[in-house]
């Protein structure tokens, strides 16, 4: 379970793609429809332009009272988000989560969106060695 790669881990279900015109009501509603915590922004090619998750619901929308009715994706989204590709380790992803301060991380290959991966697809395995690593390190 260990060395899993981002490819076992992908959830198969398309990940929830909006475009950068998109309202944050939309994209809020589309989370709360899928029981996802982030949507990813997407130009019409499909490329990556961006990643929206409830953290920036919170800090860039409510903090800020704007309207999630009149605000744009691309004026309160994650731009260039730290995106993996998929055949990195699992525990790869979870590194890069802890390093960011962040719970999703985009998968991409070349320019082709893959899927998208949060805190919660891993298991406990993953999160031990994780600690382990973290000991390992405080300990040097």
């Amino acid at each position: 379970m260990i060395n899993r790669h981002m490819d076992e881990i992908i959830t198969r279900r398309q990940p929830i793609a909006l475009p950068p015109e998109a309202t944050v009501q939309q994209a809020c509603q589309e989370m709360r429809n899928h029981r996802i915590g982030a949507v990813l922004v997407t130009d019409a090619g499909g490329r990556l332009l961006g990643i929206f998750t409830g953290r920036d619901a919170i800090c860039r929308m409510l903090a800020e009272g704007r309207d999630p009715k009149k605000t744009r994706l691309r004026e309160v989204m994650t731009e260039n988000p730290e995106c993996m590709p998929p055949d990195r380790r699992a525990i790869e992803a979870l590194r890069l989560m802890r390093d960011g301060g962040f719970r999703h991380v985009p998968v991409v290959e070349g320019d082709r969106l893959v899927g998208i991966v949060s805190r919660g697809d891993f298991c406990g395995t993953e999160y031990s060695r994780l600690e382990e690593e973290n000991e390992l390190w405080e300990r040097l």
